[in-house]
């Protein structure tokens, strides 16, 4: 069976894989996103492959950013800001001589979960990961809605507050994902950042600490709100939460009793949405990566 090396580029590690057709992860393991430059992140992508190079067909990669699959382009690179009017595709080819597909983060979670886990009975439906930032894919009739411009699904960009349109900190990425979680608990309990994670947080809130899930009623009401928004648009069957702390039952428990809060003021009809977790969780991106190359080079 034809194996492959798979990344999902994330805003701070590099998650590798190699995979075989099936989607068996057959080893996995990360390394640390370079933030300076795009000479750095090929060389980190060519490191891997070097390891891989004599038992892998292709190289299937989930990233950020506005990205053209055909010509293998990067309009931009979301939080990896030097990825701008990349040919990322031809870059990596230089450097790794075999097939390369890339697409995005959020389009890859979408694939994954249609693929393979939570979205495969459903016509209709959105993917929220919590990220660095937001990374989100849209399916629609079984299939993952890329826009006029492959910008569908960039639900970091979207705006949060009205009187403050231009200012770019009220954008739901910036405000809204799970590292902004983290500060927030860090700032409120007096803590360095650096000793505050999922694993933190979770154990806490699990313990009934006070001030920890009055935070998560917060950040799950700005996801809910947003959740409802999408609504209004697209009127998904299902939701499904991506990203390492989707794993955790509380924080989908908060998001579905903020969703319905919201969803009262619709009046007597109340539309329905399932949300659900992600089946792959933090590998949904990997997933996805591969599903793409499979289907883009067949």
């Amino acid at each position: 069976m034809k194996k492959y090396l798979v990344l999902d580029i994330g805003g701070s590690a590099v998650k590798y894989a190699k995979m075989d057709e099936e989607a068996t992860i057959l080893e996995k393991g990360s390394v640390k996103t370079p933030l300076d430059k795009v000479e750095s992140l090929i060389e980190v992508i060519g490191s891997l492959y070097d390891q891989y190079q004599d038992e892998v067909e292709g190289i299937a990669i989930s990233m950020p950013g506005v990205l053209d699959v055909e010509r293998g382009y990067a309009y931009s690179g979301g939080f990896l800001r030097y990825n701008t009017d990349v040919e990322i595709v031809k870059l990596i080819q230089e450097r790794c001589p075999v097939k390369v597909t890339i697409e995005n983060d959020g389009k890859c979670a979408a694939l994954a979960e249609v693929w393979r886990g939570s979205l495969q009975d459903v016509n209709d439906a959105i993917v929220i990961v919590l990220g660095t930032g937001i990374g989100g894919g849209v399916v629609i009739n079984r299939k993952v809605h890329k826009g006029a411009s492959s910008f569908a699904g960039e639900f970091s960009s979207m705006r949060l507050n009205n009187q403050k349109l231009d200012d770019g900190e009220y954008t739901w990425g910036f405000s809204g994902g799970a590292r902004q979680l983290s500060s927030k608990v860090a700032e409120v309990k007096q803590l360095n950042p650096d000793e505050v994670d999922g694993y933190f947080i979770f154990e806490k809130a699990n313990e009934g600490d006070e001030e920890i899930l009055a935070i998560l009623d917060e950040f799950t009401k700005q996801i809910a709100a947003q959740i409802v928004n999408l609504q209004c648009v697209i009127d998904p069957q299902r939701v499904a939460i991506g990203g390492g702390i989707s794993a955790q039952p509380l924080l989908l428990e908060y998001i579905r009793k903020n969703v319905d809060s919201f969803s009262d003021n619709f009046g007597n009809y109340k539309p329905g949405v399932q949300v659900v977790p992600c089946t792959f969780r933090n590998d949904s991106n990997l997933i996805g990566a591969l599903y793409h190359y499979l289907t883009y080079t067949a």
